[in-house]
């Protein structure tokens, strides 16, 4: 009598190999990024007070030099979270077939990245057009002054999709034990900042001063951890 051992189909060879990933780490580098991108090369003037409103005498404090190294590391940011999000959706989704909000994360991350292109595009304009600039001169004073209030909080704004991220993956954590929960209590601190800011004042950039912080420690403790999604 012979016994015949099925051949094991792609997918099953696949799910055989699967093993704790270092593909988070992309998002440790996005992290990474977006701390500098956003808040190391902002470009407000370091000596700019509350109690001095703007005019359009501020472009003449403008670095160029910031804006451009601003949009570059941006768009290196844009690609990782869309190469975060694929690998998300690849590792992730298949071990949580059940879980709405694993989908929603890969969302978040796409909807960041498409936001942050505008974004980050708009302090590269800036940069382009202000002194120093390759086209310094393209657009008069209230010109510049008009892309300086877009890029007041522009490339803040974009990370919201993170902040979306942040709180699906805060109830993987701790509703569904998908991800650790230490990871899940550290996405909800860090949103809770973004509530309060919006909620008491209106105040719409917090999500890009946090979601830098986010992406590292989060991406980190998938990375090395003991998440079930990444084990």
């Amino acid at each position: 009598m012979t016994t015949t051992i099925p051949t094991p189909t792609a997918t099953q060879a696949d799910t055989t190999r699967r093993g704790r990933g270092r593909w988070p780490l992309v998002g440790v580098a996005a992290g990474v990024g977006a701390i500098v991108a956003t808040l190391v090369l902002d470009i407000h003037p370091t000596d700019w007070s509350l109690d001095d409103p703007y005019t359009g005498e501020v472009v003449d404090q403008l670095s160029s030099g910031k804006a451009h190294a601003s949009v570059v590391v941006g768009y290196v940011v844009v690609g990782l979270l869309l190469v975060l999000a694929a690998a998300w959706r690849r590792h992730v989704e298949p071990r949580a077939e059940q879980s709405t909000a694993a989908r929603v994360v890969p969302l978040g991350l796409t909807a960041a990245a498409g936001a942050l292109s505008l974004g980050y595009g708009w302090r590269g304009a800036l940069g382009l057009y202000s002194s120093g600039g390759q086209e310094e001169g393209g657009f008069d004073r209230a010109g510049l002054y008009v892309y300086y209030v877009l890029n007041d909080f522009g490339a803040y704004i974009g990370y919201l999709g993170l902040t979306v991220a942040a709180l699906a993956v805060a109830w993987m954590a701790l509703k569904e034990r998908l991800v650790s929960r230490w990871i899940g209590a550290f996405s909800l601190v860090t949103t809770l900042p973004v509530f309060l800011t919006v909620g008491l004042f209106g105040l719409p950039g917090f999500p890009g001063v946090v979601s830098g912080l986010w992406l590292v420690v989060t991406c980190a403790g998938l990375a090395f951890g003991r998440s079930a999604v990444n084990r």
